[in-house]
C-alpha cells in the first residue's frame, strides 16, 4: 500500500482517489497507516460478510482471521476497470500500472469524443 502514497498527487491530477480498507480496529489501522506513511484514507473494521460481498478470500491463519489483499480500479461510473485478488504479497497492482491504464483510457475517451464531434459537425 505504501507504494501508492507517493503517487496520490499524480492520481489526483487524473481525477483519481486512493482508499484502503482493513479488517483491523481503528487504532490498528491508524498505527499501520502511520508506520507505512500512507497519505490516503484507510477504513477499518472490514467484516467477513463485507469481504464476501466483493469476492475477497477470507482466511484463518497464523495472523488470525482476515481477508487476502483485493484491489479494484473503478471508472468514473463505478465500473470495475481492473481487479486483483491475491493469496499473499505477490500479484498486487502497481500504481504505475493503474496510472498507465487510466491515462490510456482517458486519451482514448478524448479521441473518441473529438471524432464524434467532428463527425457530427
Amino acid at each position: 500500500m505504501a507504494a501508492w502514497s507517493p503517487k496520490t498527487q499524480e492520481l489526483a491530477a487524473l481525477g483519481c482517489s486512493v482508499y484502503a480498507i482493513s479488517v483491523d480496529t481503528k487504532e490498528q489501522a491508524q498505527e499501520m497507516a502511520r508506520k507505512a506513511g500512507l497519505t490516503f484514507p484507510v477504513a477499518y473494521g472490514l467484516t467477513k460478510a463485507e469481504s464476501d460481498s466483493f469476492g475477497a478470500w477470507w482466511i484463518n491463519d497464523q495472523h488470525g482471521e482476515h481477508n487476502q489483499p483485493t484491489e479494484f480500479l473503478l471508472s468514473r461510473g463505478n465500473v470495475v476497470l481492473g481487479s486483483v485478488y491475491t493469496s499473499g504479497q505477490v500479484g498486487r497492482m502497481a500504481p504505475e500500472e493503474a496510472i498507465r491504464l487510466i491515462t490510456t483510457r482517458e486519451r482514448r475517451r478524448l479521441e473518441q469524443e473529438a471524432a464524434q464531434a467532428k463527425g457530427g459537425a
